[in-house]
This record gives structure tokens, C-alpha cells and sequence, in this order.
């Protein structure tokens, strides 16, 4: 049987920008956050989860995404909290983007469309920019967070995409770099 991997798209932060958001998280909420929380190094804007992944089928990626017009690098800024569904019943905590919210869903959309050329079955949710803080279960209402987070204003270059392996197990997720595909 072949080795599957748990495979994601994603935009990596860079440790500047990790380093100021988690700064501000800290002042945002100083007693910590709520549910299971995301740590620092884990942060990554998602553009597309794939699941268990067979060695080939991560080969096609690969070369669909090195093939793939995946645009210029460009510039985010990080603005601020939110909740999945909705803030007063959340059950993600995350922070969005105000500047380059637009070039981040052409983004999405280009590895998308590389993911269809490597075979793989369209994304059944659209596509949201945000970078996930917390998991929060059972729903909490998060809506004085957001409040006292007012605007984490963190600019980031965004000049490449990564396809991560996820390793689950005690202690969290550990994700892997196996591949790295610049932009321009």
C-alpha cells in the first residue's frame, strides 16, 4: 500500500508578521484565547486542504502547481478578528485580511484550478481568507475579543505558495514543508 500524506495550499506567514500578530493577540487577550488554540508557529493562511494524498497524486500537484499562473508576488495586510459562524455562537476564532483580500482569492483560485489539472475533485466551500487563532468548541461568544482586538494592522509580502504535510498527533499538528512554489 502507498504512503498517503495529509497534504494543504498554503500561504506561510513570515516571522516578522508571525511575530507582530502574536504580539497583539497577547495584547488583545492577555488571559489567553478561547478553545483549542492555534500556536504561533502553526499560522498559515490555508488556500486549499487536500486530505490523505497518495505519493503520485502529490507528484501531479506539484508539477500542476509549478506549471500553474499563480500571479505576482503582492502584499497583505492583516486587519482584524472574526468568527466563523458568527461571533456571538464562534466556533473559529481567526484574523482576517483588509488589504490584499482580492489578490488572495485570485490566488486561491489559480491553485484551485491547479488542483482540478492535477485531477484532484473541486473545493465544496468557498474560499475565505482568513488565518485560523482558534477552535472553539463547545461555541462561545467572542464578540468582546473582537471588540478589545480592534485592528491588528500586520503588513506581509506574499511572494510563494507551500504545499505543507500535516502530522497529526499529542501535542498538536506538526506541518512539513514538501514543497515551495514562488510567485512571478
Amino acid at each position: 500500500m502507498e504512503d498517503v500524506a495529509r497534504l494543504f495550499v498554503a500561504v506561510p506567514l513570515t516571522d516578522d508578521a508571525r511575530a507582530a500578530m502574536a504580539a497583539r493577540v497577547r495584547e488583545a487577550a492577555p488571559g489567553g484565547l478561547p478553545g483549542r488554540v492555534v500556536r504561533p508557529p502553526n499560522w498559515h493562511l490555508t488556500l486549499r486542504f487536500l486530505g490523505d494524498v497518495a505519493p503520485a497524486d502529490a507528484d501531479r500537484l506539484a508539477a500542476s502547481l509549478d506549471a500553474a499562473a499563480l500571479g505576482a508576488p503582492f502584499a497583505v495586510r492583516w486587519a482584524g478578528l472574526g468568527a466563523f459562524p458568527r461571533a456571538a455562537r464562534a466556533t473559529v476564532l481567526w484574523v482576517g485580511a483588509d488589504r490584499g483580500a482580492a489578490e488572495l482569492e485570485a490566488l486561491a483560485a489559480a491553485v484551485e484550478d491547479a488542483c482540478g489539472d492535477a485531477g484532484f475533485p473541486p473545493e465544496d466551500r468557498p474560499f475565505r481568507a482568513h488565518l485560523t487563532l482558534a477552535r472553539i468548541r463547545p461555541p462561545a461568544d467572542v464578540r468582546a475579543l473582537i471588540e478589545a482586538a480592534g485592528e491588528v494592522r500586520v503588513p506581509m509580502p506574499v511572494d510563494r505558495v507551500v504545499v505543507y504535510r500535516s502530522h497529526l498527533g499529542r501535542g498538536g499538528a506538526r506541518y512539513e514543508e514538501v514543497e515551495v512554489v514562488p510567485l512571478g
